[in-house]
């Protein structure tokens, strides 16, 4: 399982700084855009996710909770190991959704479609064969320091089920080789429920409060990778 450090919750003062820190330990960087009207919360713009591009080489999961997500596409850079992450419930219709991953995928990003945690995982499965990651919310998408929603973990054997699918050759005759989507959960992660989100089969998350919440986050960050070590 990969750990990505959610810098909603850092010191935003010293962020260049708790980078560079972090940077030897962690496997990339989950940045949540809001835009006080998809979600209650207001956050950062386009010049934050560039700033955050060039002081990191590592992967960087750019959440983007707006409204209108297909309207970033063009104002923000990211980079070909970047993933490009929308909220399924911002979207109007299947031509949209189609055509906002197809222009994520022509910028050269990798492409994630984020679930609320009362959407149903069926709701996403039409696109799974053409994203990268798929990131179930395990709160309500807003605000960090929320508590675990456990009943989201419902939706991992059907996800689960649809990679396995989808790594078949039989699939759609697949002749290609394919590369299956990654499973990710942000909200609410800690040392109480990692483990069990290693075992049922999470690749990726998000962590906010976990880490920097602690006096020392790279210490933090490095507890919650021990205890994947048996993993």
């Amino acid at each position: 399982m990969e750990i990505f450090p959610s810098l909603i919750s850092s010191d935003l003062l010293n962020l260049e700084k708790t980078i560079k820190l972090l940077d030897p330990v962690c496997n990339g960087y989950h940045i949540d855009v809001m835009d006080d009207h998809f979600v209650p919360n207001l956050t950062w713009g386009p010049a934050f996710v560039k700033a955050i591009g060039q002081v990191t080489r590592l992967p960087i999961h750019l959440h983007l909770m707006v409204d209108n997500p297909a309207s970033w596409v063009d104002r923000i850079e990211l980079r070909a190991r970047d993933t490009f992450i929308f909220h399924i419930e911002a979207m109007e219709s299947d031509r949209r959704i189609r055509a906002l991953i197809q222009d994520a995928k022509n910028k050269g990003w990798k492409v994630g479609i984020a679930i609320n945690p009362k959407t149903e995982a069926n709701r996403v499965f039409d696109y799974l064969k053409d994203i990268d990651h798929i990131l179930v919310m395990s709160v309500e998408p807003g605000f960090s320091g929320q508590k675990f929603i456990p009943e989201v973990l419902q939706k991992i054997d059907p996800l689960l089920q649809k990679k396995e699918e989808l790594k078949s050759p039989t699939f759609e005759k697949r002749e290609e080789e394919y590369t299956p989507f990654k499973i990710g959960m942000d909200g609410g992660i800690s040392k109480s429920n990692l483990a069990t989100l290693a075992e049922i089969g999470i690749d990726q998350i998000g962590v906010a409060t976990s880490i920097f919440g602690e006096k020392d986050p790279k210490l933090a960050l490095e507890e919650l990778y021990s205890i994947l070590t048996r993993f």
